[in-house]
């Protein structure tokens, strides 16, 4: 979950309990963002990020810079902690969602502008790693991590947090209309859930390039296009971005007629979060079968040519220990990857598939703009 998935990440909705309209929507997981072109652009096309300010240090203090998504967020007694402990001011370089990001630091990596960088996801890390952007480091307590989230055998990056991206489906609709909800991809084609369904665009969208993804592992890079066609003769709608899916599409949202769309696995235990009490279940429910929702991992690492490279190792290990891990999931709205991390009350609503798609960073790295162009042509055309 977040933007972002950005990233832009946006994770922002009260509802009712008896899923009334909206008033504060609940943000996006980090892994929410709107994504970039998928082709790096040149230098030209490139804005420059939205710096925060140089902070003012104390005597003796040293200013590390963490390069991220404009969806990044820690509670500031977590970075202040950090920054007691290491005599450091962490300045939080935004630099748009996660694909512009990236973009930022690849043609900026001769003269890095960060430290560090934290929110590269599996979808573009071998762009990232083929680029030479961070310098090798394991981080201390790595070897406490899960190997599924560890995706570089070299640890130019270590594993932060993890989400998937799901379907998300309006309770409340199918129960008052008696109708069972799906419960895997398949049944998405079924005339039952003919005009339900909305989804985003790969082209332009974090969670809408990984359901693509999800689709292309569930039924093969040969077959995956039948499916969409399937969809697309079962009135798929295609919306941009997140945020318009899932305020203005969403039948939950009260702007909507669409009782099914994509978003977090999170996004149920957001909705309870923030309903300020109001709402002790969630509105909404996730789709959970093999392989409908797509786990992302984000990680970060210290950037090649950094100015302060052992205090930006000294982040990343913090980055990766229980008390900045705990913090991940109120802010994030994603999971943490260190076990040891607890998580709080509201994500007993936050379901883990028990088999989320994957492919690996390889593959998606040698077909994204192909399995993106062969959607478009497809879907859209």
């Amino acid at each position: 979950m977040k933007s972002k998935i950005i990233l832009a990440l946006t994770f922002f909705l009260v509802i009712t309990a008896a899923c009334a309209p909206a008033s504060t929507p609940p943000p996006a997981p980090t892994l929410a963002p709107i994504i970039a072109p998928t082709v790096a652009p040149t230098i030209a096309t490139v804005a420059p990020p939205s710096k925060t300010a140089t902070a003012t240090l104390a005597p003796g203090q040293t200013e590390i810079v963490l390069m991220t998504h404009d969806s990044f967020a820690a509670s500031e007694d977590v970075i202040a902690a950090f920054e007691k402990a290491n005599n450091a001011k962490v300045r939080v370089l935004k630099a748009g969602d996660a694909g512009k990001a990236l973009n930022q630091a690849i043609l900026t990596k001769n003269n890095p502008l960060a430290d560090a960088f934290f929110g590269v996801d599996n979808t573009f890390l071998s762009r990232a790693l083929k680029a030479d952007l961070f310098a090798p480091y394991k981080a201390a307590g790595i070897e406490k991590i899960p190997a599924e989230f560890k995706l570089d055998a070299q640890n130019r990056v270590t594993p932060i947090d993890y989400g998937d991206v799901c379907l998300n489906y309006d309770s409340g609709w199918f129960s008052n209309r008696y109708l069972t909800p799906p419960a895997k991809l398949e049944d998405l084609t079924n005339t039952d859930y003919k005009g339900l369904l909305v989804v985003e665009n790969p082209a332009t969208s974090s969670p809408g390039l990984a359901f693509l993804l999800a689709t292309v592992a569930h039924f093969g890079a040969d077959k995956y296009l039948d499916y969409w066609k399937k969809l697309r003769a079962n009135n798929v709608l295609v919306s941009e971005g997140w945020s318009d899916a899932y305020y203005n599409k969403s039948t939950w949202s009260g702007k909507g007629t669409r009782p099914i769309v994509l978003s977090y696995a999170t996004s149920p235990a957001a909705e309870v979060f923030f309903s300020g009490g109001k709402a002790t279940t969630p509105p909404t429910a996730n789709v959970l079968g093999d392989d409908a929702c797509f786990r992302q991992i984000e990680f970060a690492g210290v950037l090649s040519g950094a100015k302060n490279p052992a205090l930006a190792q000294k982040l990343i290990d913090y980055m990766l220990a229980t008390r900045f891990q705990e913090d991940v999931p109120a802010q994030m709205f994603v999971f943490p990857v260190n076990a040891d991390a607890k998580l709080p009350d509201f994500y007993k609503f936050a379901e883990r598939p028990k088999k989320s798609a994957t492919l690996s960073a390889e593959t998606i790295d040698a077909n994204r703009e192909k399995w993106i162009n062969e959607w478009t042509s497809a879907v859209l055309r």
